[in-house]
C-alpha cells in the first residue's frame, strides 16, 4: 500500500507511545480544575493531551485551549483539539476527528504536513485505510471495554490492533482503558492508551500519580 508521507510533528519527546489523556468537561467543570488536573497529568509524563469540550461557547473553549496549549509547551507535550480544525489552526496544535466530524484530508490541508491529525476508526479497518490515505498521523480504535464516557460506542476486538499494524501508524486503544487493562491493550498492539476517567476521575491532586501508575502497568519506561 502506498500512503501519503506525513511529517509527524515531534516536540522534545516521542508522542507515539504512552498515555494519551482526554479532558472531560463533566469531570473538569471549570478553568482552575481543568488546568490543575492537566498540569498534574503532564507532570506524570503524558504522551499526548486532548482538549475535549463540546460546548457552543467559543470564547470559553478558546480561553481554555489557549491556556492548555501554553501549559503543554512547558512540558514539551503535544496538545490535540477534539473536533475543531479552526481552533487547532488558530493555536497551531493538532486535531482529532471522529467519523461524524470534518475530513482528515481537510484538516491536513489546513493544518499542514507537520500537524498531528488523529482519526477515529471504531472497529473498522476500511475506515483506518481511508484515514491513512488522507494523511492521518494516528489511528484510534475502540471501544475495547465498557466506556464510562461513551457507553454507546460500538465494541471492538483487541485483535484489531494487530491487524492495523499494516498501516504503519501509531495505534490508539480507547474505551474503558484503566489500570487493570493497559497491559492487555499494549500486548494486543496498542501504542497509545487513550484514557479519561483513569487519569481525571479522582481529581486534580491524583492525576500525576495516576499517569505514573498507568505507565508502570503498561510497561512504558518511567
Amino acid at each position: 500500500m502506498n500512503y501519503p508521507q506525513v511529517v509527524i510533528a515531534m516536540m522534545d519527546g516521542d508522542w507515539r507511545r504512552g498515555i494519551y489523556a482526554l479532558t472531560d468537561a463533566a469531570l473538569l467543570p471549570d478553568d482552575d480544575t481543568l488546568l490543575a488536573a492537566a498540569e498534574g497529568a503532564l507532570r506524570g509524563r503524558l504522551a499526548l493531551l486532548q482538549y475535549r469540550d463540546k460546548s457552543s461557547d467559543e470564547t470559553h473553549r478558546y480561553r481554555q485551549a489557549a491556556t492548555l496549549s501554553a501549559l503543554c509547551r512547558d512540558f514539551a507535550t503535544p496538545l490535540i483539539i477534539n473536533d475543531d480544525i479552526a481552533l487547532a489552526a488558530r493555536l497551531g496544535v493538532g486535531v482529532h476527528l471522529g467519523q461524524q466530524d470534518a475530513a482528515v484530508a481537510e484538516a491536513r490541508e489546513r493544518l499542514g504536513r507537520e500537524a498531528i491529525v488523529g482519526a477515529t476508526c471504531h472497529a473498522r479497518l476500511d475506515l483506518a485505510d481511508q484515514a491513512c490515505r488522507a494523511g492521518a498521523s494516528y489511528l484510534a480504535f475502540g471501544r475495547f471495554f465498557t466506556s464510562q464516557t461513551k457507553p454507546e460506542a460500538p465494541p471492538a476486538e483487541l485483535s484489531l490492533l494487530a491487524e492495523a499494524a499494516r498501516f504503519g501508524l501509531p495505534r490508539v486503544a480507547i474505551g474503558g482503558i484503566d489500570g487493570e487493562r493497559v497491559a492487555q491493550a499494549v500486548a494486543a498492539g496498542a501504542d497509545l492508551l487513550a484514557v479519561v476517567h483513569a487519569v481525571f476521575g479522582a481529581g486534580p491532586a491524583a492525576c500525576e500519580h495516576a499517569v505514573h501508575e498507568l505507565r508502570r502497568r503498561a510497561g512504558f519506561t518511567i
